[in-house]
């Protein structure tokens, strides 16, 4: 890993410090979520990797995840805390959670009239928050993509969290049709000052839910109400399509105390679903 660079990302390096993790920027890397787990034996829970240059990210179901070198934010935060089985089955839900408030603060100040004037606002459409977390860890700006996160336990037992965040990426440059950036979304600083943000915010708000879940008792019951609260999915009817590659068009109705998103059949049936795509088609 490269020496890490004082002048970059000052706010988030505060905050990690000041929760006892190592801060390391590093200026290019394959991934930053293969460098945590090979360091996680060393590291203090709530150290942070972050690099603005990512070349082999990798997304859930070992998808590829690309992105523009100086556009984007590639982070991994350690999590090394006594957690059950069903409360790591929550920390995607928790980090998206905090990955939506942390976008909602950068865009907080951003002009409604000049995301009405966007193609992605229907005034038709039922009134939202702009930014929802779709089960069970994307973050959606207007209807689209911001933002992943993938989890990964590492051989000590610790687990990695990492997330990427388009920045400044250009419309015309975006990678996939469903996808957006906080630039496109009507932020105006430029990448270090979004990612010095988001960042800081990001890691600060999900150590503070792991602390709860740990804790347990009517704080984590608190964080899982919030994770809820924010997923944009409860309530839609939505495709789902499953790893053995059915397809089916469903209600997804809550999340089940095992981070399960709970859906609702043509038939009627209800089931909890671990594992699966989610698309987003319209309000049930």
């Amino acid at each position: 890993m490269s020496t890490p660079v004082p002048s970059v990302l000052p706010r988030a390096r505060a905050t990690v410090e000041a929760a006892g993790g190592v801060f390391d920027h590093v200026e290019r890397t394959g991934s930053t979520n293969a460098d945590l787990l090979a360091a996680a034996p060393g590291r203090a829970h709530g150290s942070v990797v972050a690099t603005f240059d990512q070349t082999a990210g990798r997304g859930r179901l070992d998808r590829s995840w690309s992105a523009p070198a100086g556009q984007t934010l590639a982070v991994s935060l350690l999590l090394r805390a006594d957690l059950d089985d069903r409360d790591r089955g929550w920390l995607p839900l928790v980090a998206g959670t905090a990955m939506r408030d942390a976008v909602s603060a950068v865009l907080a100040d951003v002009d409604e009239a000049g995301r009405a004037s966007r193609p992605e606002a229907d005034a038709s459409s039922p009134a939202e928050p702009r930014v929802l977390v779709k089960w069970p860890n994307d973050v959606l700006v207007d209807g689209r993509k911001v933002c992943g996160i993938l989890c990964q336990v590492a051989a000590d037992g610790s687990v990695v969290v990492g997330a990427g965040v388009n920045l400044t990426i250009p419309a015309d440059a975006l990678p996939t049709p469903t996808s957006t950036s906080l630039a496109v979304a009507g932020a105006r600083d430029d990448a270090v000052t979004l990612a010095d943000a988001v960042l800081a915010d990001w890691s600060a708000a999900v150590l503070e839910a792991v602390r709860a879940l740990v804790a347990g008792g009517p704080g984590a019951g608190a964080v899982r109400s919030r994770v809820r609260a924010a997923c944009g999915t409860i309530g839609r009817r939505v495709r789902l399509e499953l790893p053995d590659g059915t397809v089916d068009v469903v209600d997804a109705t809550g999340i089940d105390d095992d981070g399960r998103i709970t859906i609702r059949d043509r038939d009627g049936r209800s089931r909890g679903v671990a594992v699966g795509d989610l698309t987003h088609l319209r309000y049930a």
